[in-house]
């Protein structure tokens, strides 16, 4: 009975932190800079662009669990995303780590149109030295960003997961006005992705290439 108890009191006190008056507290209280916070300019490395959010990733032992925790926060969990969370192909990693996100728009990525695809974003983010995020990260996110501003929709660059229904899914961690949630959108090499939008890649933590060392180690004093 005492256990039960609780589970009832911790899933009451954590279900209020995606609610949006909580949210709004938590934002009135951070001064974090978001993504929406830095001006665009255009990239040309991966260097360029600093880490925006590190995330532990690894942290629950299996998806049900990560779906679990969302549902104790109380985070809104988007139709799509219900069904990505719950197919064979979405998994959680065994060891806990640590991801550094960077948030990039195609604009900042080069792009001159008004709306771009998405297989030419993440082609893009590629050739700079960007990595795509695991589905992990989108619900971890969703779970440790807790002071997200209302209004901002930030599109996960990850590699699609089916629906039920066969259509190709990446995640969207979102603050809509009426709380936090996790939802699921169009994925599809060619889906038109907003030039202002902010998608978030994982950095590369691979080591240079031998000849940037090379090069580097050139410019050391003797």
């Amino acid at each position: 009975m005492v256990y039960s108890a609780c589970i009832v009191l911790f899933a009451q006190s954590a279900q209020a932190q995606c609610a949006a008056r909580d949210v709004l507290q938590n934002q009135m209280k951070s001064h974090k800079v978001r993504p929406s916070d830095v001006p665009q300019q255009l990239i040309k490395s991966e260097r360029d662009v600093p880490t925006w959010k590190t995330i532990r990733a690894g942290t629950f032992a299996n998806s049900i669990a990560l779906r679990n925790a969302l549902d104790a926060m109380g985070c809104g969990v988007g139709g799509a995303a219900a069904e990505i969370l719950a197919r064979p192909t979405f998994t959680v990693t065994s060891k806990t780590t640590e991801v550094k996100l960077v948030a990039v728009s195609a604009a900042e990525l080069g792009f001159k149109t008004d709306t771009v695809t998405l297989a030419a974003i993440y082609a893009r983010a590629r050739q700079l030295g960007f990595e795509l995020a695991g589905a992990e990260v989108g619900p971890q996110l969703r779970i440790q960003y807790l002071d997200q501003p209302i209004g901002e929709f930030l599109i996960i660059g990850m590699k699609p997961i089916k629906t039920w229904g066969g259509e190709p899914t990446i995640l969207n961690v979102a603050n809509g006005g009426a709380g936090l949630i996790l939802i699921g959108q169009d994925g599809r090499d060619e889906a038109e992705i907003a030039a202002t939008s902010r998608v978030l890649f994982a950095r590369s933590n691979e080591p240079a290439p031998s000849n940037e060392l090379a090069r580097a180690a050139a410019l050391l004093p003797p």
